[in-house]
């Protein structure tokens, strides 16, 4: 269903973007990854057989308009791209830090829908990603949260505004990739393993694991407007 479908995966450098780009790649979808690295986007390709990679800055909305000009016509718009996680309890976090996350995960994500919709296909998609957070904050999370819950609403509104594009979210638990790089590694070792512990399905989320749910979203033409919670039932306990 997504053989020779032209996908942008921003983000795609790099775990679950990645991940998504390998899956559309072995179905015979014509990838398109972005990335704020050149040197990622060049590991990537050497996995990724006849995709494209672009290096820019996505908080740069100029850059993301002449990038998706560049492109042309396109199937479907997946947006993954985030830096390492601010963990930081309220009274103690940096506000310009903290809109400065924003800009990435929230006002970028928007910018490049805004980028891309005049070249998607009326019967395409756009997929773009929160967290459980949004969900069931733990201490810590403030900004996290905030970000999260607003890309859900978010999508809400877009799936009515773009349609017919579809608009849906994947909303990934603990997932095992480099934004919690900014924890020292034992450390970030011994909260996944009590996370882990904790999940009813035993284990902590895998990129491929959540990527197949960016995939469904795309192949999936009678859903709109929805969030798919992947946490490994991490709200439930």
């Amino acid at each position: 269903m997504l053989k020779q479908k032209r996908i942008v995966v921003l983000g795609g450098s790099s775990g679950i973007g990645l991940a998504v780009a390998r899956i559309a790649v072995a179905e015979g979808a014509r990838v398109v990854i972005v990335s704020s690295s050149a040197a990622r986007v060049q590991r990537a390709l050497a996995d990724l057989p006849g995709a494209e990679g672009h290096t820019l800055n996505l908080r740069a909305a100029a850059e993301v308009r002449a990038l998706f000009e560049r492109l042309g016509p396109l199937d479907h718009l997946v947006f993954t791209a985030g830096e390492e996680l601010l963990l930081s309890p309220l009274m103690s976090v940096d506000l310009k830090q903290a809109r400065a996350f924003f800009e990435l995960r929230y006002w970028a994500a928007l910018a490049a829908v805004q980028a891309a919709v005049p070249h998607l296909a009326r019967d395409g998609s756009v997929v773009l990603t929160g967290g459980s957070a949004g969900v069931r904050p733990p201490p810590g999370f403030v900004i996290g949260a905030g970000i999260c819950a607003a890309m859900e609403a978010t999508t809400r509104a877009l799936a009515l505004e773009l349609a017919p594009i579809r608009v849906n979210i994947v909303v990934p638990g603990f997932v095992d990739t480099a934004l919690w790089s900014n924890i020292a590694e034992p450390a970030r070792r011994q909260m996944f393993a009590e996370a882990a512990a904790k999940l009813p399905v035993g284990h902590i989320g895998k990129p491929a694991e959540i990527a197949e749910h960016y995939l469904g979203f795309m192949r999936g033409t009678y859903v709109t407007g929805q969030s798919l919670l992947v946490d490994g039932g991490g709200v439930l306990v």
